[in-house]
């Protein structure tokens, strides 16, 4: 009977998974489907438990409090500015559970035990698959847990976002990519010995694991910071595969359901993101795209001598208050500032007096795949008014003012005609193409990429400076006067 229950309660969470990955389709559901996956998981977690038999009521209750109150303490305490750093940390905890679930599940066939009938089920169960699917496990899941918080470090300034490496660097990759290739073959020569001669399997393990750390680092240090939104979609990938691989060495159905989601969604996601920037997986890899600027990359004037424009808060009211379309072009200078209420505030604000306002959100902008989405959904932007890339770009040659709000590569025109430009081929926002162009900037310092921006010096374009959360404020109370 409780089989029969388990096996509902895991058929009932696998349809969860679907439908809530379904609702995340689209920004004015996304909240429905991650409800209907936390409640999916928060099912699965409850029947492995019980199949499993391995905790009291009362341990699964601590477990459960413990586990929703550092949820919820994270859910209400961690910016989101921070929420990269976040997904990059939750990816890399979720490949080092599921290695380490791997790891406890091998160390069950390693237990000693002298009885015959044993000795025979253990060696009955352990075939080259489940040797393999473990070690799958723990390669993919400590990859993805020192990958993850590299990227982490990347993402939040302690570690350069400069491509970083070193003489022979891609050499030893190579060479712990072969390590890992020969414990896997050390697993499938040495199964059938595992309880007479166990070392050899145990240290094939060992030795995988820290292989896979070592691999992570060195898979993730070379990619430019303008790469990481890619790279936080590619970890999220593995963090699935992981899982799923775990969910085949115990034979559960919701693990591997779960992880297949996420390991298909993410790769799906990856290849969407590289399309975006018009470049392949490996070149992104391998490409060591983007980085830290620095002063030496500051500079008021273009390469062929033209020069910035500047304009003050209220000039820029009235071309708002006057215009019949305005395009809000929202960056990660948007999610350092915390400007989207105020943003959201002046929306309404231009919207009172008649004038039109969308949402023009590229595929890369921000350090996240979504970001921006997640930064307006917070502030209640309608959700109608966000347009992807393909579906606004024939829209800014009726735009009077594209307001652009700490974006720098998504809306540069290099990338269109600059073959000696690291960005050139990459899709962007056709900013150029409106009337007038509005850019908001601490500084002329360039975006991820570290190129240019030939934008800023286009005789349609103004620059007003300052923090974005105070330059919207001062437009907001100067539309309010017109």
């Amino acid at each position: 009977m409780i089989e029969t229950l388990i096996d509902i309660a895991y058929l009932v969470a696998a349809s969860f998974f679907i439908f809530g990955m379904k609702r995340l389709q689209s920004p004015a559901t996304a909240r429905q489907g991650n409800r209907l996956s936390a409640i999916a998981m928060f099912i699965a977690v409850l029947a492995t438990m019980f199949v499993a038999d391995i905790l009291t009521p009362v341990e699964m209750l601590i477990g459960v409090v413990l586990g929703g109150g550092i949820g919820l303490l994270l859910a209400r305490r961690v910016e989101l500015t921070s929420m990269p750093e976040l997904v990059g940390a939750l990816n890399g905890f979720g490949g080092l559970a599921s290695a380490l679930v791997a790891g406890a599940e091998l160390s069950r066939y390693l237990t000693n035990d002298s009885s015959a009938q044993a000795s025979t089920l253990a060696i009955a169960d352990f075939d080259p698959s489940v040797g393999i699917t473990i070690l799958l496990s723990v390669l993919i899941g400590v990859v993805t847990f020192s990958g993850s918080f590299i990227a982490v470090g990347k993402l939040s300034g302690k570690i350069s976002g400069n491509p970083i490496s070193f003489p022979g660097m891609r050499l030893l990759t190579l060479l712990l990519a072969a390590g890992a290739i020969g414990a896997f073959v050390m697993v499938v020569m040495n199964y059938s010995t595992i309880l007479s001669e166990p070392d050899p399997i145990l240290w094939s393990l060992v030795g995988m694991a820290g292989i896979a750390f070592f691999l992570g680092i060195l898979l993730v240090i070379p990619i430019g910071g303008a790469d990481m939104p890619v790279v936080v979609a590619l970890l999220n990938s593995y963090s699935g595969l992981a899982a799923a691989a775990t969910g085949f060495v115990l034979d559960n159905t919701a693990l591997i359901v779960s992880g297949a989601l996420v390991g298909a969604s993410g790769l799906i996601l990856t290849k969407i993101m590289c399309d975006a920037m018009n470049r392949s997986l490996l070149n992104v890899l391998l490409g060591g795209f983007g980085g830290d600027a620095d002063d030496s990359m500051v500079s008021s004037a273009s390469q062929d001598g033209k020069s910035i424009n500047q304009t003050s808060a209220d000039d820029v009211a009235i071309m708002l208050s006057y215009a019949d379309q305005v395009v809000v072009v929202p960056g990660y200078g948007m999610a350092v500032a915390q400007a989207q209420h105020q943003v959201r505030e002046l929306a309404d604000l231009l919207q009172s007096k008649g004038v039109r306002v969308k949402y023009a959100i590229h595929p890369v902008a921000g350090r996240m795949p979504g970001h921006m989405n997640v930064l307006l959904a917070e502030a209640n932007v309608p959700y109608d008014q966000l347009y992807e890339m393909d579906d606004i770009n024939g829209d800014f040659d009726n735009t009077d003012v594209s307001l652009i709000i700490g974006a720098n590569d998504v809306v540069n025109p290099a990338a269109r005609h600059d073959k000696a430009s690291p960005i050139y081929g990459m899709p962007i926002l056709n900013v150029d193409n409106s009337r007038n162009v509005i850019v908001l900037k601490r500084s002329m310092r360039p975006g991820y990429s570290g190129v240019q921006n030939e934008l800023f010096f286009n005789d349609n374009t103004r620059m007003l400076f300052g923090d974005a959360k105070d330059s919207i404020s001062s437009l907001t109370e100067e539309v309010k006067l017109v």
